[in-house]
């Protein structure tokens, strides 16, 4: 019997607060502490406690250094929880607090430091790395020894370590080391013995003790160390993933090059005491433990596993099933992202990981893996959401087309509508999509010889041949401003394109182009290559290349004379001041409620006044919980104010203080309310109309607050305006708007916030 534990959706951050939406699905470490499971992904870890199958999400939001595990393991004698990372940075987590020790990550050692193995003994922690053995005091939280035990004391890769209370035993890949625990320098290789005996010469890929026997694992095979000679112990033909000792077992994972999997549980005289087969869950098996003579499974595939006696639970946290690299949107609250990439030269990278979507916070993966039908588009780069009915269409950059309907049925669009690339007639690229304001879908389609389309709303297509060389056709993000004006970036040209197709898309004759690039009088962009654009609310076109931001503010005269080049505004950051992110690489840019613009770049995400002439926020790994300072795309849940960042190590998101803007100050929502006992985070005033004054006063009028709207939301600190933290009481919300429509400022009584103390 089968039992799937899909956990709850997770709610929206507090204003200022973080929250990830990283991939739960595939499992590759698990450990326990008898109450509690660890369970650890390739970006994080969840934890699931055992009584209350309850589900808890660990990583760098909740507190956690680093974002990409390699290994975990739980020091039951210390009860501490040891975290390795990808990149050898370590945490301890004792109790509630979370101790780092990122010394091997700085140190600046030539070779592999990563941790493929953690084995505790007494006090301290044996890594198995890919120099040799590092040595944690798990007391003084620092690396205490390192041993280089390769042969003539060069570094060789260790994939075990094990202690029988009388020696130290290392698989290495150059066979089994041994070392008496009382040596006094094991850091010189000379006092590391290689156990050979019985043995073909070579890597072994662990060393395991149970029951007063040191058994290796060899390939697919199990031996038993007798008298300085390693006997057969187990073998049964199938491929060993990994193996490892719990709960008086030796457990074994297994998969065949056919794909068939199973997880073996021997007794310590190499008898066989279970075996686990469903298909479902176990389809990688990556590591297995006993707990409570249950097993639990960490599967690739399959994510956290539970077997009973007769049934099994499913333990997923509800997320994506991968990570984002492609264009992200937000339409009526519900978040798309594209999973698919390319790199900055526009090859392909066969992402097969589809699409996501969050609504109403739960996650749906669209990809080939769950529709065999779809099995030929990859690299999805670009999507786009049909207003008339939320479908959508979603491009590959070598498959084509792809509208997904309401149905979770699909429509492909290759011959005879999409291009071929000019040299490769198998490859339909389609690399940027957007609806313009009567539903027409324009559809960039990479390499062809036509390579800009247009789907009109009557299902009829369109094409359009480009006036300029381009290189390769290169066309790729699309928006289109406030004239009905399409701005496309020409990615592998070093350009920007703006196209006014006139007053009929079918009549050519009278389209009108121009060409954007570096140089005054050719557009005055700050640098040819051109990644990103996005339209702001004053309709002006900000442009984000490899060096910095570019900013067409008059474009309605892009076609009259003299034109309309672009500007390079002056941002102040501290005591300096200089050209808009001069010498950054401008991957995305996305415009809040405020009009203030989010930037992503490779040295982390910044908030920008609206001008472009103020620095409100710069988020790094370092600063912040971002996942990863390489930031590549950014969008915004208007509604919320919450933004969601690509980056290399995932997806994540901050929830911002600006939220569009209504058409009247109607359903105002003030959170939290009641404000409770110690509360120091924000309070958001939610549902104004753009830019609107907002008065919080005492019942009897007397003004406590004073602050305008950031769009449609507006934010207080509950301090009085000479900063005195406010008394418990009742103080009335008064809103009206800024007057900037012409009419008279109207003042209404929106709401009420209850502060309570203690």
């Amino acid at each position: 019997m089968l039992f799937c534990v899909q956990t709850g959706a997770q709610p929206v951050p507090g204003i200022g607060f973080w929250k990830e939406h990283l991939p739960y699905n595939s499992a590759i470490d698990i450990t326990s502490d008898n109450e509690t499971i660890y369970c650890a992904t390739p970006y994080s870890l969840f934890a699931v406690n055992i009584a209350q199958r309850s589900v808890e999400r660990l990583s760098r939001v909740t507190g956690l250094s680093e974002t990409g595990i390699s290994a975990i393991r739980f020091d039951a004698a210390n009860g501490k929880l040891f975290i390795a990372y990808t990149n050898s940075n370590i945490d301890i987590i004792y109790r509630n607090d979370i101790l780092n020790i990122p010394d091997i990550k700085r140190d600046n050692i030539v070779g592999d430091k990563t941790i493929y193995n953690i084995y505790p003994y007494q006090k301290n922690y044996y890594l198995s790395t890919g120099l040799g053995i590092i040595v944690i005091d798990g007391q003084r939280y620092e690396v205490k020894d390192s041993w280089f035990i390769g042969n003539g004391g060069n570094h060789v890769k260790v994939n075990g370590f094990a202690s029988d209370g009388s020696f130290f035993y290392a698989a290495t890949e150059e066979g089994v080391k041994r070392a008496s625990v009382s040596a006094t320098d094991l850091a010189n290789y000379a006092n590391w013995q290689l156990i050979s005996s019985g043995l073909s010469p070579g890597a072994c890929q662990n060393v395991l003790d149970i029951s007063n026997k040191i058994l290796v694992q060899k390939n697919d095979s199990l031996f038993v160390l007798n008298n300085n000679t390693w006997n057969l112990f187990y073998a049964d033909g199938w491929p060993v993933v990994s193996s490892s000792i719990s709960g008086g077992k030796i457990l074994l994972c297994q998969r065949q090059i056919n794909g068939q999997s199973k997880v073996i549980l021997l007794n310590p005289d190499g008898t066989v005491s279970r075996t686990l087969t469903q298909l479902a869950p176990i389809s990688f098996p990556r590591k297995a433990i006993l707990v409570n003579s249950d097993p639990w499974l960490a599967d690739q595939y399959g994510s956290l596993t539970h077997f009973g006696t007769s049934s099994y639970e499913t333990y997923k946290p509800n997320s994506p099933e991968a990570t984002a690299s492609g264009e992200m949107v937000v339409y009526n609250h519900a978040f798309y992202a594209t999973a698919g990439e390319v790199n900055d030269a526009w090859n392909y990278q066969y992402n097969g990981n589809g699409i996501f979507k969050l609504k109403e916070g739960t996650w749906t993966n669209i990809n080939r893996y769950r529709f065999p039908q779809i099995d030929s588009l990859l690299d999805y780069v670009t999507v786009a959401i049909d207003p008339t009915d939320e479908t959508i269409w979603a491009g590959s950059y070598g498959g084509g087309l792809l509208h997904i309907k309401r149905d979770e049925s699909f429509e492909i669009f290759k011959q005879n509508v999409i291009g071929p690339a000019v040299g490769d007639p198998t490859s339909y690229r389609i690399s940027g999509l957007a609806f313009d304001a009567e539903n027409n879908l324009w559809v960039s389609n990479f390499a062809a010889l036509q390579p800009l389309l247009v789907r009109k709303k009557d299902g009829s297509w369109s094409k359009f041949s480009i006036p300029f060389f381009l290189n390769e056709n290169s066309l790729t993000q699309i928006v289109i401003d406030d004239n009905d004006y399409k701005w496309i970036v020409a990615a592998k040209s070093n350009s920007l394109i703006c196209l006014n197709h006139g007053s009929s898309i079918d009549n050519t004759g009278d389209d009108r182009w121009k060409l954007y690039s570096a140089g005054a009088g050719n557009g005055n962009l700050p640098a040819g290559e051109v990644y990103c654009i996005a339209k702001d609310k004053s309709g002006y076109i900000w442009v984000g290349t490899s060096n910095g931001i570019g900013i067409i503010q008059c474009t309605q005269d892009v076609f009259s004379a003299p034109g309309c080049d672009a500007v390079w505004p002056i941002v102040k950051h501290g005591n300096f001041a200089g050209y808009l992110f001069n010498g950054e690489e401008i991957k995305s840019i996305a415009v809040d409620g405020a009009d203030r613009k989010w930037v992503a770049t490779r040295n982390g995400v910044w908030l920008i006044s609206s001008s472009g002439e103020e620095v409100i926020y710069n988020f790094t790994e370092e600063n912040s919980p971002l996942l990863s300072s390489d930031v590549k795309k950014i969008a915004i849940d208007g509604k919320t104010g919450e933004v969601y960042f690509a980056t290399l190590k995932g997806i994540c998101s901050f929830r911002g203080t600006a939220t569009e803007g209504g058409e009247e100050n109607d359903k105002v929502l003030v959170f939290p309310n009641p404000v409770p006992p110690g509360f120091n985070g924000t309070i958001g005033i939610r549902g104004l109309v753009n830019n609107a004054i907002v008065k919080i006063t005492e019942l009897d009028g007397r003004l406590v607050y004073q602050t305008r709207a950031l769009g449609g939301q507006a934010v207080w600190d509950g301090r009085d305006y000479k900063g005195r933290k406010i008394s418990s009481g009742v103080y009335l919300v008064l809103v009206s708007d800024d007057g900037s429509s012409g009419s008279a400022k109207k003042e209404k009584a929106a709401g009420k916030i209850v502060f309570i103390s203690k």
